[in-house]
């Protein structure tokens, strides 16, 4: 499984179903990443909403390509890694003293 923090408006769209896609930029970092798209179509891809470890996360399906995203969903003006969220498996949402 592949952890990529993402910022809480897009973990927020992701959580409602409104965000079908997210977007990483094409570099070395990410390269090594995703070389395990390489021997499968879908690798499931946990998007955290912080670093801590309680931060609230989705555990989502995804697939890889490579192009141009939707800028109302955040992708700059150039080809992007773009992971296709196919299926939401597990929403873990941590309380933290009254607030969730």
């Amino acid at each position: 499984m592949i952890i990529l923090p993402i910022k809480k408006k897009w973990f927020d769209m992701i959580k409602k179903g409104e965000k079908k896609e997210e977007y990483r930029e094409i570099k070395p970092y990410y390269n090594s990443r995703f070389e395990i798209f390489k021997r499968r179509s879908h690798v499931l891809v946990q998007f955290r909403n912080g670093y801590s470890s309680n931060s609230p996360y989705i555990v989502c399906r995804c697939s890889l390509s490579v192009g141009k995203g939707k800028k109302e969903w955040g992708a700059p003006d150039k080809d992007v890694y773009i992971l296709t969220i196919t299926r939401i498996y597990r929403l873990e949402q941590y309380l933290l003293e009254g607030k969730e």
